[in-house]
C-alpha cells in the first residue's frame, strides 16, 4: 500500500487551484481567466504533461495525460468552457484487453489522482487501461473549486466544540468568503452537479474514440456512476460500484441511517467472537454513555496529530466522538478498546483522531463542488428538523446536539443557505434501471454509506451481482484482496463473475486491551 492508509484518503473523501500541474495554489479569478472562452468548443481531449503532486505518482511517469476541454453549463450556449485533468494509466500486461476502465472517485470534491496508487494496488490496470479523470471543479482542473477558507476553518475546529455556536460561526464564514472569490471569478457554481459530472464523463469516451469501456466508481463515484448508466448508456460494458451512495435516496437525513447501520453491524462482529464479547460486553450501552458524558462535559486536552508534530489543542465532545468513528478513526478494529479506554479516563486514541483533523492539504479539497452537490441534490426536500428526526431514530437517547447535525457534513444546511444553488433533487433522485451487468460491492463496517442500501439498487438492475464483504469498512475494494479477486473476475466475465472467495469471510480479530 502507499504512504498514506487508506483510512486516511476516506477519512479525506467523507468531507470532505494550481496555475498548472504543480504545487502551488492560484486564485479563481487567475482560474477563470485560463478556463474562459467566448466562442463554443465543441468537447474534446487536448494532450498535456501529467499532474505532478507533492507525493509523485510512479503511475504517471507512464501516463498519456491531459485536459478534457467541455462547456461549462451544457444549458447555455455560447458559455465558457473548464478543462478537466486526464491520465490514461497503461496495462502492466502485455495481453492488453482493448476495454479499458474508467474511475470514479469519492467525495465529491476529493482528489482523485492521489487514489491511482490504491487503484493500482488493486489491480484496476492489471489487463487493461485505467482512465481517470477528475471530477469538474477537482484538483488540477481548471477552474478548480477549492475552499482554502475552509480548510483553515477544518484546521481550527479541532479546538473546538463540534457543533458549537463558534464552529458554526467560523465555518459559516469561511463558506461565505470561499463563494464571494469563486463567483467573483466569473464561477457558475450551479454547473457544478452530477448531471454535468456524468456528461463530461460521456464526452470523454467519445473524445478518445473508445468504442466500449467498463466503469468503476466507489461512495460519490458510485452515485455518479449510476447517473451516467442511467443518463449515458452507450459504450458502457460493465460497472462496478463500491460503497454505494443510492441516488434516489441519498440526502443529508439519510446519512444517519448509515451511520446506525454500520456501528451496529461492528459492535455485532465484536459479540461474535468470543474474547471481544467478555472485554466489551455492552458496546451499544458504552457508546451512548460517551456521546452524553462527552457532550455534557467535553473533554479539553493537548494532542500529537498522528503525522507527528506539536501537540494541538483538542475539544471532545460527543459530535465529536460520533464523526470520528463515522469516518473511522480509529480504525473498526480498534473502537471498542478505544471506547473501553475513554470510559476509563484515557482519550488517547480518539484525541489523536481528532488532531489528525489540524494538519490540512490546504487547496486539496474541493469543497465548492462539494457544497454544490450537498446543496443542490441532498439537501432539498428536507429541513433541519428532518435531520434530527433520523438521528433521533438512529440513536435514540442520544442529546439532540449532537443529533442535530448530518455525520460529517455539520451545519450543511446554513451553509446552504450561503452557497445558493438550484435544486436538483428533482432531476437527480430517480433510481437506475439498467440490463447493463454491473458489480455491487459493500463492506459490513461501513459507517458512512451502510451495506444494506445495495440490495434496492441491485434490484433494479437485472444483470447485477452483489457482494458484501465482511469487516471492510468504507471503499472495500483497496482494503480486500477477496474483492479485488471478485472485481478482476467480474471485468473479465460481467455476467458470471467468481464471488466464492467471498464466502467463510469473517472480520479480523478485535484489538483486546488488558483489563
Amino acid at each position: 500500500m502507499p504512504k498514506r492508509s487508506i483510512h486516511a484518503v476516506t477519512a479525506a473523501a467523507a468531507l470532505a487551484c494550481l496555475a498548472a500541474f504543480g504545487t502551488t495554489p492560484i486564485s479563481a479569478s487567475s482560474a477563470a481567466a485560463q478556463a474562459a472562452d467566448p466562442s463554443p468548443v465543441a468537447p474534446r481531449f487536448v494532450p498535456g504533461a501529467c499532474p505532478k503532486p507533492p507525493e509523485p505518482i510512479e503511475a504517471l511517469r507512464k501516463a498519456r495525460c491531459g485536459f478534457l476541454e467541455v462547456p461549462e453549463n451544457r444549458s447555455r450556449s455560447g458559455g465558457r468552457t473548464i478543462k478537466l485533468a486526464v491520465a490514461v494509466i497503461p496495462a502492466t500486461a502485455e495481453n492488453l484487453s482493448e476495454d479499458p476502465v474508467v474511475f470514479m472517485a469519492g467525495g465529491p470534491g476529493a482528489d482523485t489522482f492521489d487514489d491511482i496508487p490504491f487503484l493500482m494496488d488493486s489491480g484496476l490496470n492489471k489487463d487493461r487501461e485505467l482512465i481517470v479523470m477528475a471530477q469538474r471543479g477537482n484538483l488540477y482542473d481548471r477552474p478548480n473549486l477549492s475552499c482554502p477558507e475552509v480548510d483553515r476553518f477544518n484546521a481550527q475546529a479541532v479546538g473546538l466544540g463540534y457543533d458549537s455556536q463558534r464552529a458554526e460561526q467560523l465555518m459559516l464564514k469561511a463558506v461565505k468568503d470561499c463563494r464571494g472569490r469563486l463567483t467573483a471569478a466569473g464561477v457558475d457554481l450551479s454547473a457544478y452537479n452530477t448531471t454535468e459530472n456524468a456528461a463530461d464523463f460521456a464526452d470523454l469516451r467519445k473524445a478518445l474514440d473508445i468504442p466500449r469501456w467498463n466503469v468503476y466508481g466507489y461512495s460519490y463515484g458510485s452515485n455518479l456512476a449510476l447517473t451516467y448508466l442511467r443518463l449515458h448508456p452507450e459504450g458502457i460494458r460493465a460497472v462496478a460500484i463500491d460503497s454505494v451512495t443510492p441516488p434516489q435516496v441519498t440526502t443529508l437525513p439519510w446519512g444517519w441511517g448509515s451511520a446506525a447501520e454500520g456501528i451496529h453491524n461492528i459492535f455485532k462482529a465484536c459479540a461474535a467472537q468470543p474474547a471481544c464479547k467478555d472485554r466489551y460486553p455492552d458496546l451499544p450501552r458504552l457508546l451512548t454513555e460517551q456521546v452524553r458524558e462527552l457532550e455534557a462535559r467535553p473533554l479539553t486536552l493537548n494532542a500529537t496529530p498522528p503525522s507527528g508534530g506539536k501537540p494541538v489543542k483538542v475539544v471532545l465532545d460527543g459530535g465529536a466522538l460520533l464523526n470520528l468513528i463515522v469516518a473511522l478513526t480509529p480504525r473498526p478494529k480498534d473502537i471498542p478498546a478505544a471506547l473501553d479506554e475513554l470510559s476509563r479516563g484515557n482519550p488517547k486514541r480518539f484525541a489523536r483522531a481528532r488532531a489528525a483533523g489540524s494538519v490540512q492539504n490546504v487547496g486539496a479539497f474541493a469543497h465548492g463542488l462539494t457544497n454544490s452537490i450537498a446543496c443542490g441534490e441532498w439537501a432539498p426536500g428536507h429541513s433541519e428538523s428532518d435531520v434530527l428526526k433520523a438521528g433521533r431514530k438512529a440513536f435514540p437517547g442520544w442529546p439532540d446536539t449532537v443529533l442535530a447535525q448530518a455525520p460529517q457534513l455539520p451545519f450543511q444546511y446554513p451553509a446552504c443557505g450561503i452557497w445558493n444553488v438550484p435544486d436538483r433533487a428533482k432531476v437527480q433522485r430517480v433510481a437506475t434501471v439498467s440490463s447493463v451487468p454491473t458489480l455491487v460491492v459493500s463492506g459490513t463496517f461501513d459507517v458512512k454509506t451502510g451495506a444494506s442500501w445495495a440490495k434496492g439498487v441491485a434490484r433494479n438492475l437485472s444483470r447485477s451481482t452483489a457482494v458484501q464483504v465482511p469487516g471492510i469498512g468504507h471503499w472495500v475494494v483497496p482494503q480486500s484482496p477477496c474483492a479485488q479477486r471478485v472485481l478482476a473476475s467480474f471485468f473479465a466475465r460481467p455476467t458470471a463473475p467468481d464471488t466464492s472467495c467471498v464466502n467463510g469471510l469473517e472480520p479480523e480479530p478485535f484489538t483486546i486491551t488488558p483489563k
